[in-house]
């Protein structure tokens, strides 16, 4: 068991390197589950990765093995339904991470990471890596960088540049990727799309596979899908963490350095407003497409010399309004009803083609943006919260919305009471979106029992 006041990891560079000095926990790309030929070897992409892309990477996955590796003080469940969250869907700057914001008190990391350019990485990335990992996680962060003795040798795939990407964006197969691909495909004034999936668990795999080929369907432009297996910590005979609240920084390296291989400048990791900016009823942690996260990791990047910024393109919209800009897109109801949006699907399904709980936060979001653009919500859910009784512990989501639907309004100080806003940032639009999206839920609260689809 590592103790969670002095956690010290130190990632190999090569097999067998021994951490300098005692204390230390090694790990290197043998501690996941996956084969690593398939998340770093030839992937189809039309370029070599740049080594600042490998460096952001390789800390990430640090970042998350110790995350996983290291259980909280006091852990437990953040959305009341029992389920780990979702990461996309990955995820207060500095200044919070002491209080320990999932829960109990902070853990305190040091993680060492070798790298191509470690003085770069050292004087220019870690003041900004440390507070983004915070901001994610709630811990105290300390990062270490030293040099990398040899850069990984890669093996590329004969490529078309024909087919070289012109716009990169995640994919997770839910509303939120689903509706901004379907967007991005309808433009034929560009060339090829690339649509970064990451194969983590099969509802996620049922779901996408349908929502890939529903944009491709659309014409319009060639469309690619890249997916890159899932990061699974191997456990070694130890309990994981559950709040793997880390995860949003992994996958937007995975696709980082996907768009840097394309030679991409900005990649698109669509998240509505609503869930981006955090909704403080669910107690949910932050998102990596949050403003102040993403403020951080761009700096991460920009430090580096690196060239891909990250955007959240569906910041400014609620759920609802993306669901209605996917139909107008040219995507029917079905397509919609098929994707999947829960932070973690029902362990006990009443039939495969249920994927979604109807619980979570994002399940709640997801049923409040259908009902807004399509009038009900058919999609078939392990349950629904209006038909469990008030003190069952899996309404507990449920239970805090209502109160806080019944605030008058959510205020400037409300929207920084967790993260700050990066500068020139502007509240107003932000505020709409909350607000707008406070309406959404509403409607399904008044809605519910009569519209919505439950079991």
């Amino acid at each position: 068991m590592i103790s969670p006041d002095t956690a010290r990891f130190w990632w190999r560079a090569v097999p067998k390197e021994r951490p300098k000095g005692a204390g230390w926990r090694a790990v290197d790309e043998s501690d996941f589950r996956e084969r690593e030929d398939r998340v770093t070897g030839p992937q189809s992409l039309t370029g070599p990765v740049p080594g600042w892309a490998d460096d952001l990477l390789r800390t990430a996955r640090a970042a998350f093995l110790a995350d996983r590796l290291v259980r909280r003080p006091v852990a437990g469940p953040p959305d009341g339904t029992g389920a780990e969250p979702g990461g996309a869907a990955v995820e207060a700057g500095g200044s919070g991470a002491a209080e320990g914001e999932q829960g109990g008190a902070a853990r305190h990391f040091t993680v060492s990471v070798p790298v191509t350019d470690p003085d770069r990485w050292e004087a220019a990335a870690e003041p900004l890596l440390s507070p983004l990992l915070g901001a994610l996680t709630g811990d105290v962060w300390t990062l270490e960088f030293r040099q990398l003795p040899q850069r990984p040798t890669q093996a590329l795939l004969p490529g078309d540049d024909t087919r070289r990407a012109r716009e990169v964006a995640v994919f997770s197969g839910g509303l939120d990727s689903l509706g901004w691909a379907a967007q991005r495909a309808a433009d034929t004034r560009r060339g090829p799309l690339l649509l970064v999936a990451f194969a983590e668990r099969k509802p996620g795999k049922w779901a996408r596979q349908p929502a890939y080929d529903a944009v491709r369907a659309l014409g319009g432009r060639l469309v690619r899908l890249l997916t890159v297996p899932g990061q699974t910590p191997r456990a070694h005979g130890n309990t994981l963490e559950r709040t793997a609240s880390s995860r949003g920084l992994l996958y937007a390296a995975l696709a980082v350095r996907a768009a840097a291989a394309e030679d991409v400048p900005v990649l698109h990791a669509p998240e509505n407003g609503q869930l981006a900016l955090g909704t403080p009823a669910f107690g949910q942690p932050p998102s990596i497409v949050h403003p102040w996260p993403l403020h951080l990791l761009n700096g991460v990047v920009t430090a580096v010399a690196g060239t891909v910024r990250v955007k959240n393109p569906l910041l400014y919209d609620t759920c609802g309004q993306v669901c209605r800009a996917a139909l107008a897109a040219g995507l029917d109801r079905d397509a919609l009803e098929r994707t999947v949006s829960c932070a973690a699907a029902p362990a006990r399904r009443p039939g495969p083609e249920v994927v979604n709980c109807g619980l979570c936060q994002g399940c709640l979001v997801r049923r409040a943006g259908l009902v807004h653009a399509n009038g009900a919500d058919t999609t078939p859910y392990g349950s629904a919260p209006w038909l469990l009784p008030p003190d069952h512990r899996d309404a507990g989501t449920w239970r805090a919305l209502e109160p806080w639907l019944e605030r008058p309004e959510f205020t400037g100080d409300d929207l920084v009471a967790r993260l700050p806003l990066p500068p020139r940032t502007h509240a107003e639009p932000l505020l709409e979106v909350v607000e707008q999206g406070r309406e959404e839920l509403r409607a399904l609260v008044r809605a519910a029992p009569r519209v919505v689809g439950s079991a």
